[in-house]
């Protein structure tokens, strides 16, 4: 299975591969977005470490039935040969309708067919009220025109 744009990346395909990264994530859809990971690939996400799509999906599962209402948005940081940074921001409520907006930084390295073997991310949390929130487009795809994390000034 191919999973394009391919490495080496150079700067469009780079920001291509990142887009195509947050719109998958932006579709809450566990078993499909693993399909973006190898086999093995290796997680380590805040404080826990995962290995397989297995885990991933699973992970990916209780991470969305958790965080409501999601809306995420990448921005390519950084990338050489097979390697892409990214920094991103989301958006989600709890059950108990808090908000929170969530800053991350990850870094992850691809195969030669494009599928991400390993994923570092790191992030951090901070709760806001619902009228500061930022991320209000209908669930799914972020839309082209909407601004992303340096038109926002995140």
């Amino acid at each position: 299975m191919s999973r394009p744009p391919l490495p080496p990346f150079d700067e469009a395909s780079a920001r291509l591969k990142v887009r195509l990264a947050e719109d998958g994530w932006n579709g809450c859809d566990p078993a499909k977005v693993a399909l973006a990971y190898t086999e093995d690939s290796r997680w380590r996400n805040r404080d826990e470490f995962l290995q397989g799509r297995a885990e991933i999906e699973a992970f990916l599962a209780r991470k969305w039935a958790k965080e409501l209402d999601y809306r995420l948005i990448k921005e390519l940081w950084a990338f050489s040969g097979n390697r892409i940074a990214v920094r991103y921001v989301y958006e989600s409520r709890d059950e108990a309708g808090r908000w929170t907006r969530s800053h991350g930084n990850e870094n992850w390295e691809f195969d030669e067919a494009g599928l991400m073997r390993a994923r570092h991310a790191s992030i951090n949390d901070v709760l806001i009220r619902e009228e500061d929130r930022l991320f209000r487009w209908p669930l799914g795809r972020r839309p082209d025109d909407h601004p992303g994390l340096s038109q926002l000034g995140l």
